[in-house]
């Protein structure tokens, strides 16, 4: 059973500090192997990449058979059933339509003492994409990564997949197919995060490399993260549900379970108002996890991390939700837009007892990839802004040097930076002759 907190009780801010403090992740500490991979990786190319995937992956590749051939990919595809290769281009069509809209523009204008200012957005030149293999291929997490990529107009994408005894995902293929990938190799771990953050001699460089992976993935993502830019560090799934009494306990049973069986670190949370519901989604969500073919892991996820809140009213759950700073959090009361306006801090939000968190995680439109641990605090999901970099931009008149110039010289003299402050004392001269 889940642990049952009242904000009413004495010593609720404790349980609550507790809640928020558990330690969620048991990932090992793997760093020392990682770093020891990346250096491999560096000084030898090819040869480690290939050497580590055979190990690993039992796959004996040569720098030849590294990355897929469009006819490879194709066949691949064409083995993914017509109905998921459908669900995955109106996938496709909705996430970029989404995430055409958040591309910036540029701005120039000239202000009161003549100098031009502004910026200009422009796409990283190339992106790399860690993609999964094995029991964990999401092709909805490769089109979450991928097709921001494209939108913001990144014009080399090249992806990472690890196929364990040669076994390839289908819908990963058409997936990869349908968001329009250039390059695709087959190899995984924390090599193939070295292979796109330095290059070898097959794979050239990239500029960013995002996509999730497991704790060698995140440690050499970690590690490489300044040669290149990374998404993020993604911890285990969350959600959390404020809903009032008039829902149906099984829907929110099942948005809970959602989230549950993705991991055993998983956390589900339901803040209600209405202790008899609250009641009545525990013994909802025992009842499915009788039937639930991932019972094995939400069991244990709801068991170890789950929690059933009761708060006074909607502006206490509201005040909660922005201490949890969910990763996704679901609104399923009577005015749900109303609520989301004395929220600060999520990931996603989604709004009303129709729009289960699961159809975020697939057609929705907005990204899946979100801040986890809290971190939605301070930071946002992926967007074509991770793709995209700003370059500012200044033009000084003869005008405007001679308004503004003579605060630089005072400036650079007070941080005795002598020659800042000539390169503009050198210019005035010359317009005061």
């Amino acid at each position: 059973m889940p642990q049952f907190l009242e904000t009413t009780a004495t010593d609720f801010e404790a349980q609550f500090q507790t809640l928020l403090n558990a330690k969620r992740e048991d990932s090992p500490d793997v760093d020392d192997v990682v770093a020891g991979i990346i250096a491999d990786v560096r000084a030898r190319g090819d040869a480690a990449v290939l050497e580590l995937t055979e190990r690993f992956d039992r796959v004996a590749l040569t720098p030849e058979t590294m990355r897929m051939t469009p006819e490879e990919v194709a066949a691949a595809a064409d083995d993914a059933p017509e109905e998921v290769r459908a669900a995955l281009v109106l996938a496709e069509e909705r996430i970029r339509a989404y995430h055409e809209r958040q591309m910036p523009s540029d701005e120039s204008w000239t202000d009161e003492s003549g100098a031009r200012l502004g910026w200009r957005w422009t796409p990283v030149s190339a992106a790399g994409l860690y993609v999964p293999g094995g029991l964990a291929s999401y092709p909805s997490s490769l089109l979450m990564n991928a097709v921001p990529a494209k939108v913001a107009g990144v014009q080399r994408l090249a992806m990472v997949v690890p196929t364990p005894d040669g076994a390839v995902n289908p819908a990963v293929m058409a997936a990869a197919q349908i968001a329009g990938v250039d390059e695709i190799y087959r190899i995984g771990g924390a090599q193939a995060v070295a292979a796109l953050a330095y290059g070898t001699q097959t794979i050239a460089a990239v500029d960013k490399i995002t996509g999730p992976g497991n704790a060698f993935v995140a440690a050499a993502k970690r590690r490489v993260f300044g040669r290149v830019g990374i998404d993020m560090i993604a911890g285990p799934s969350e959600i959390l549900v404020i809903a009032d009494g008039d829902n149906d306990p099984d829907w929110i049973a099942l948005d809970l379970l959602s989230q549950a069986e993705h991991d055993e670190s998983a956390q589900s949370l339901l803040i209600t108002t209405d202790a008899a519901f609250g009641k009545a989604v525990a013994e909802a969500v025992d009842k499915r996890l009788e039937t639930l073919e991932r019972r094995a892991i939400a069991g244990i996820s709801w068991r170890d991390y789950g929690a059933v809140i009761v708060a006074r009213d909607l502006d206490e759950a509201a005040a909660l939700s922005d201490r949890i700073a969910p990763e996704h959090l679901e609104l399923c009361v009577a005015d749900p837009d109303a609520l989301a306006e004395k929220i600060t801090h999520a990931g996603a939000i989604f709004l009303g007892q129709w729009t289960p968190e699961a159809i975020g995680d697939y057609i929705g439109g907005p990204n899946h990839v979100l801040p986890t641990a809290r971190s939605a605090r301070f930071s946002s999901g992926l967007s074509v802004m991770d793709f995209l970099k700003r370059t500012t931009l200044a033009k000084m008149s003869a005008d405007s040097l001679r308004a503004i110039g003579p605060a630089a010289e005072v400036l650079a003299t007070s941080e005795s930076l002598e020659a800042h402050g000539l390169s503009v004392t050198a210019r005035l001269s010359k317009l005061n002759r």
